[in-house]
């Protein structure tokens, strides 16, 4: 259990300050922080928060959406704050279609699906000399393939290492997130080929049938059709031995009490990932 991170989102009610208490008080030893919610709290009283606690922070989310409109400068941002927060590293989700935007109506956008590809090439190739100076690794989550026009144009384990391949392993790395990659037929293989590169290992269940908001269609592990052994097997044999989080986004678990959540999380792991995370 040692390698237990929750999320924040997990836990969505719970301010950054109550996240942190809370796995104090459940001996969880680390956390995943979004942006918003950090910024909320304030970047140097999270810093506060966090190091008081003795908890390392799992991973900051979230940099990307590069194929939008001048992505640079706030990314840039993003990378100065998981520095200081000490952050393994930085979840990017990439982008998608240029002009078409997560949650909204579609207006002026480009159906150039390629185009949109080498704009997340370029905004890597600018943004990662700048995360290594401050030592912080950008780490590329591939999307399930329905979020490939909204928010991540990169939808296999696959097409991240290529992306990702450029660059040094400490600098930019990749996601292995059993929500978006379960259903590979390719994903065993290439979770052995990033080896080194896997920054981030984030479990949750895929809901069937999934909400009509399919960005909540994530469930708590076990009440979904995911089988973990041989995701946590493979990402265990390729030598990752970092934290491992819990990242939820679901309607009625985020309605719920976040303490019954995290037990409920923490007892699940227990059961479904950690025994496959020791037998390697």
């Amino acid at each position: 259990m040692r390698r237990f991170s929750l999320n924040q989102w997990t836990t969505k009610r719970w301010t950054v300050a109550e996240a942190v208490d809370g796995c104090v008080r459940h001996g969880v030893e680390a956390i995943g922080l979004w942006r918003q919610d950090v910024a909320a709290q304030g970047l140097d009283e999270t810093v506060k928060l966090v190091r008081a606690a003795g908890l390392r922070v799992s991973s900051l989310c979230r940099g990307g959406f590069l194929t939008g409109p001048d992505p640079l400068a706030n990314n840039r941002k993003a990378i100065d704050e998981a520095a200081a927060l000490g952050a393994s590293c930085l979840v990017m989700v990439v982008g998608g279609l240029p002009g078409v935007v997560p949650g909204e109506p579609l207006g002026a956008f480009s159906r150039d699906l390629a185009g949109a590809r080498a704009r997340v090439a370029e905004g890597l190739e600018a943004l990662a000399p700048y995360a290594a100076e401050r030592g912080v690794r950008l780490a590329l989550e591939p999307l399930h393939p329905m979020y490939c026009a909204d928010r991540a144009v990169l939808s296999t384990l696959g097409q991240a290492i290529d992306f990702a391949e450029p660059y040094p392993p400490e600098v930019v790395g990749v996601v292995v997130d059993s929500f978006h990659l379960w259903w590979d037929p390719d994903v065993l293989p290439q979770i052995a080929r990033a080896g080194s590169r896997i920054a981030s290992y984030q479990v949750c269940d895929f809901l069937v049938p999934l909400p009509a908001d399919v960005l909540l269609g994530r469930g708590m592990m076990g009440d979904g059709v995911i089988d973990f052994a041989p995701l946590t097997r493979a990402v265990a044999e390729a030598g990752y031995d970092g934290d491992v989080e819990v990242e939820i986004f679901n309607a009625d678990l985020w309605a719920a009490d976040p303490e019954t959540v995290l037990t409920t999380a923490r007892h699940r792991y227990a059961q479904l990932i950690a025994p496959d995370l020791q037998e390697v």
